[in-house]
């Protein structure tokens, strides 16, 4: 049976809500709406231990947006998911009583190892096969890379239950890293050898956790991940439809982040396929990307544009 159901995804840079009709049983998912904005949520989080005023404003600005679609559409049910950013912030009560005010439910701040198993079931629901004919093959092993925190799971069945998943969230994101470390435009190679240095320590964190090595396809979610992708395939615009499920190798990845990090802001900004709110992070976002492709020694990624948001409407259909 079909259900129409909404899901949001707060993160630490983006807004996002999918309304979509879902039926469990045949694995489908159908989009109504799907839309995405920059709010960066956890503006400054990272040193103040805070959510900035105005950013929290933005944020229920939009939200009041999206309360709106979400009642003409009718739909049975609504999860609202909150991640690094509010699990970092002191002042989180006053995001969730906005959150409450607006739709009328309160937001799960969940753990990274939820918001892990969210995001591999978005992501690999729909991929199917043994690796024979050039599908991607299981086990995959899911990258999320956020704001304020990147997320890897392992596992070999899309819609899989949470035991039969490893998981890891590491506290390196892109928003994270460039307030710490990418402060000149470019960065010089001091600061970027200082971010790969963090990165490669949550790195170690990962490979402690989980056997990556026992992953046969990589598969890349979120913002950072997309763009590089659409960067990589040339694309005059972004176009979800030409970089869902498409392959990049990781020379391509490394020829990427290498451009971006020697690139000026305005250099970025004239990337047609780079999201405007992108554009001083994507750096750091790329760097993460490329350093773990290396150090994992994958040869390309499977890139998703379905991710922890279609894995909550996954949620909310099954009923969890």
């Amino acid at each position: 049976m079909t259900k129409r159901v909404a899901a949001i995804d707060c993160g630490t840079n983006s807004l996002r809500l999918l309304i979509a009709d879902v039926d469990v049983a045949r694995h489908a998912l159908t989009d109504v709406e799907r839309r995405m904005e920059i709010v960066r949520l956890g503006q400054g989080v990272d040193a103040t231990g805070m959510l900035a005023q105005d950013a929290l404003e933005r944020t229920l600005r939009m939200l009041a947006e999206y309360a709106g679609q979400i009642a003409a559409a009718d739909v049975t049910a609504v999860r609202m998911v909150a991640t690094s950013a509010t699990r970092d912030a002191a002042n989180a009560a006053d995001f969730s009583a906005g959150v409450h005010a607006a739709l009328g439910i309160t937001p799960e701040v969940i753990s990274g190892g939820e918001e892990a198993r969210l995001s591999f079931a978005g992501a690999t629901a729909e991929l199917a096969g043994d690796g024979t004919g050039g599908s991607p093959a299981p086990p995959y092993l899911v990258v999320d890379i956020g704001g304020g925190s990147t997320e890897f799971v392992l596992g070999g069945n899309g819609l899989a239950p949470a035991s039969d998943l490893a998981a890891i969230s590491v506290d390196v994101g892109c928003v994270r890293l460039t307030e710490r470390h990418l402060h000149s435009d470019p960065p010089t190679a001091a600061q970027i050898r200082a971010a790969a240095a963090d990165i490669d320590h949550a790195l170690d964190d990962v490979a402690a956790a989980i056997a990556v090595g026992d992953a046969r396809t990589l598969v890349g979610l979120a913002g950072s991940v997309t763009t590089v992708a659409a960067i990589a395939l040339g694309l005059p615009a972004y176009d979800p439809a030409l970089t869902h499920h498409a392959r990049i190798p990781a020379p391509d990845v490394h020829a990427v982040t290498s451009q971006l990090l020697a690139q000026t802001h305005a250099q970025r900004a004239a990337i047609g396929s780079l999201h405007p709110g992108r554009v001083d992070i994507i750096g750091a976002g790329a760097l993460i990307l490329d350093r773990l492709m290396q150090r994992f020694g994958f040869a390309e990624m499977v890139t998703s544009e379905h991710d922890i948001l279609d894995g909550i409407a996954w949620s909310v259909a099954a009923g969890e």
